[in-house]
Order: structure tokens, then C-alpha cells, then sequence
């Protein structure tokens, strides 16, 4: 989950300032492409400041991408990526060269005209057809590539195969039946909590977690949370009858099914605790949930996964991860040195390191009694050599039934026709916030209306957040 987005109005003023600038200074703001051996300088953003193990290694692959290609110099370049410096960075043509962010901004970035067309470079170095088709569509516009990326999840079903065993949620051949919405997924929870005794299904509702899950939720059942209009503002959208359609399914899940723990405001960590003392049933996550668990020493037999049920109006699921942007300012040759960089530790070749750096990963998700049969979304297709090696050692190293997450890792495969949704793109985790107060208050308040509260919770968003937007 990523911090507040932002308009644009002062960053098309500080444009305006630039290209006014532009004819009296040329370079001002931008990098040069060649140095005085005439190569090609890149500046790589989110460079490490302080000594340590992540400056060292970065410091030895400078050396490395630099000895094997001789006509690159890479300059490092401290600043992180944040939105509030980055619009004003952009617009005075300061954007380090390449730069990683996360695939919530990618559509805001790509919008802005602020990340170059990388989409030929991408063809040339033979990874444009490797990316997955799940993913291309967030990073495109009109058909072009404006960002690389290079690690990604989506969220699931998860389930405790012993709580589906008792509750006859399992299949002979050792999957589960997949509760195919979210009508079935309440059938399965009563199922579970008949059998024994235990929550059907949890839903954290604190520390921003509970908004965070619910917007995917409500998605599915049709709901928007903000729109951009012509004139550059957002606009908050979530006092909608699809948005009070999904609460009201949250609130039916404790005062007319009965299926949540006794306690309902928890976070995220009491939310995997319950899963992982075996405590509750279902709960939606990602991939990653086995080291969330792993201190409970929860059995790896125990955890399963499957894919996200669909809603009412379409079948979604929030996505996740990071991406490499290259500065619209880049040249041609800056464009495909950064690549080339980015390639050295990202990329759909099963290079040596990385079939190494895998190998001793997944060793040691061994030696935490992390489940590593689980196989999350990856940036790269599947017939991608990084892609099929990962997922041949999985196999061969697996520590559970791979038919417990069978479910899940075919839908990381392939998903079909479900739609990956990144988070929204300004003031998420305020936005959180607020959802987490109108979960909390139907959970507690059987009076509760739903539709009244996100009214209320929609109005105070706009005023307190989007109308105040100053970056």
C-alpha cells in the first residue's frame, strides 16, 4: 500500500517555467548523454545512502555492468522516489534517468508524459513478448510501453485445508471446492463454523488493512472510489449502491451469518494469527502469506490457497508490486543503457545469479518452515525461462500438497478474464483510513447503515483530502 498521488496544476506551471528556460539554458535539468569518452551517462535513482550490505552489492553490480559494458557510465542518484518531490523533479527536467516506483503510480506517471516510450528497446532486447500479458495493459497507453516491470502479486483466496476437511470443503483428488463468488464463499464459512466452531471467514478492519482489502471487495461489486475530471481534480465516488452493497456483505457476515471471530477490530498481524493458530477459515491475501504464518508453526500441509471468488458485477482482484520508469528527458542511447542495467538484475533469462539467488531464497523459506509451493504472479510470462526455472524448483522443493494451492497458482498462471486493479492512485492510505472507521462501525453498531456511512465517509474524504491536494 503506497502513499497520497496527486493533480497536476503546479506541476504544468513549473512545465511552462521550463520551457521558458529552455532557450537560455539547454542543458539545464538533464543529464548529458555522453561524457568526454563519449559514453553514454545514465543516472540510476534510489541509489543507497548510507554504507551497508544494500550499498555494497549495488556498488559491486555498478562495477560489474560497467566492466561488461564499456560504453556506459552509470552516476549514482540518491533520491527515492516520492510523489510529493516527483512532479516538480519531472517538471524541471531532474528525473534521474531510470527510477523505480510501483505499478499504483504507473498510470498517473504514464499519463503525465513524464516516463519514456521504451516499447522498441523492449523489443530489441527480447523482453516485450516475456511480459505478462496480465500486466501489459497497466504499464501501456495507445498501444506503447512506458514502464519495466519487475516483480508483482495479486490477491487470492486463502484457506485452512484442516478447517476445509472437517467442514467437507474438500475434493477426493485433494483440492478444495473453490467458492466461486461471494454468496458461496458465505455458504462455506457457515459450513465451517457448523463443523467447527471456528470463524468462517476473517476481515482485519484497523491500521488501513481493512479499507485496503475492501476496495478490491468492493470492485467487485461494481464500486468506484475517485474519478479525475477535465479540470484536473479528483473526485471521491465511493457514496455509490455497489460501494453499500459490498459494506453491507461485510456487516452480513457478523450479524446475519455469524461467521467472523468474537473480535472483530483487528489488524493486520491478529489476522494471520487467527489463520495460523487455526483459528479461522478463509481470508483474502496474497501469495505471501506463509512467512505471515511461519511464526505460528503452522503446518505447511495446512495453508492453502485459491483465487479470488467474483462479484456481483465483475471478477477483480487488487494487484500489486514495482516497476522501472525511464525519464521522459532520456535519450535513445540513455534508454537502452538503462535497460541494460535494469536487465542485470531484473530480467525473463535465467541468467547463473539468478537461478543462485533463487536457489538460496527458497532454501531458506525452507529453513523457516515457509511454504514454497506457493507460486505468486511474476512480472514475466509463464513459458519465460525465469518463470519456468522458479517454478521447477518449487516443485522440486516443495514442502506441501501442491494441490492445496493448485487453485491459486493457476490462477497466477493464467487469470483468465479477471481484471488486475492496481491501488488507487491519490490518497490511498487516507482513503484507507476512512474505510477502516465504516468497517469498524457496522461491525459494532448492528443498526448500522451502511449506505449513510460511506455517504458521510465519501464527503468528509473529498474535504479533508482531494480538495486539499497540493502537489
Amino acid at each position: 500500500m503506497k502513499k497520497t498521488r496527486s493533480k497536476w496544476l503546479k506541476a504544468v506551471s513549473l512545465i511552462t517555467a521550463g520551457v521558458l528556460m529552455a532557450g537560455v539554458c539547454t542543458s539545464c535539468g538533464k543529464t548529458a548523454d555522453k561524457d568526454e569518452n563519449e559514453k553514454t551517462v545514465i543516472t540510476v535513482g534510489g541509489w543507497p545512502s548510507k554504507d551497508g550490505k544494500e550499498k555494497d552489492n549495488i556498488e559491486a553490480r555498478k562495477a560489474r555492468f560497467e566492466e561488461a559494458n564499456t560504453d556506459v557510465k552509470i552516476t549514482p542518484d540518491n533520491w527515492n522516489f516520492d510523489l510529493k518531490s516527483f512532479y516538480a523533479k519531472a517538471a524541471g527536467g531532474q528525473l534521474p534517468t531510470v527510477y523505480n516506483t510501483n505499478f499504483t503510480e504507473a498510470s498517473q506517471i504514464i499519463e503525465s508524459g513524464y516516463s519514456a516510450d521504451i516499447t522498441e528497446t523492449l523489443k530489441k532486447h527480447g523482453i516485450y513478448d516475456k511480459i505478462n500479458k496480465n500486466i501489459l495493459d497497466i504499464i501501456s497507453k495507445d498501444g506503447k510501453v512506458y514502464a519495466y516491470p519487475y516483480n508483482a502479486y495479486a490477491l487470492g483466496l486463502a484457506y485452512n485445508v484442516d478447517l476445509f476437511e472437517k467442514a467437507g470443503l474438500m475434493n477426493a483428488d485433494g483440492t478444495p471446492k473453490q467458492p466461486k463468488n461471494w454468496d458461496e464463499v458465505v455458504e462455506f464459512a457457515q459450513k465451517i463454523k457448523k463443523a467447527t466452531g471456528k470463524a468462517g471467514f476473517v476481515f482485519p478492519t484497523s491500521g488501513n488493512n481493512g479499507g485496503w482489502l475492501f476496495t478490491s471487495l468492493a470492485w467487485s461489486f461494481g464500486a468506484d472510489f475517485m474519478k479525475k475530471g477535465d479540470d484536473g481534480k479528483w473526485k471521491a465516488t465511493f457514496d455509490s449502491a455497489e460501494a453499500a452493497e459490498a459494506l453491507q456483505w461485510i456487516k452480513d457476515l457478523k450479524w446475519k451469518y455469524d461467521v467472523l471471530p468474537a473480535n472483530t477490530l483487528i489488524d493486520h498481524t491478529e489476522l494471520f494469527k487467527l489463520y495460523g493458530t487455526g483459528e479461522a477459515g478463509m481470508l483474502i491475501s496474497a501469495g505471501d502469506l506463509h512467512w505471515k504464518v511461519s511464526q505460528y508453526a503452522m503446518n505447511p500441509e495446512s495453508i492453502g490457497m485459491m483465487a479470488m471468488p467474483t462479484g456481483p458485477k465483475k471478477h477483480v482482484t487488487l494487484m500489486g508490486g514495482m516497476i522501472y520508469s525511464v525519464s521522459n528527458k532520456a535519450t535513445k542511447n540513455q534508454i537502452d543503457a538503462a535497460l541494460r542495467w535494469i536487465e542485470t538484475a531484473y530480467s525473463p533469462e535465467a541468467t547463473d545469479e539468478f537461478k543462485e539467488n533463487k536457489k538460496k531464497d527458497i532454501d531458506l523459506a525452507l529453513e523457516k518452515n515457509q511454504i514454497v509451493t506457493i507460486k505468486s504472479m511474476s512480472p514475466w510470462s509463464s513459458d519465460s525461462d525465469a518463470v519456468k526455472f522458479e517454478n521447477n524448483l518449487r516443485d522440486e522443493k516443495a514442502n506441501a500438497n501442491p494441490n492445496h494451492v493448485k487453485l491459486y497458482n493457476d490462477f497466477m498462471a493464467d487469470m483468465g478474464d479477471c481484471e488486475l486493479r492496481p491501488e488507487e492512485p491519490v490518497c490511498a492510505q487516507e482513503l484507507y483510513g476512512v474505510l477502516d472507521g465504516c468497517i469498524q462501525e457496522v461491525l459494532t453498531n448492528k443498526d448500522a447503515d451502511p449506505a449513510e456511512l460511506l455517504k458521510k465517509a465519501n464527503s468528509d474524504f473529498q474535504s479533508n483530502y482531494l480538495d486539499n491536494l497540493d502537489y
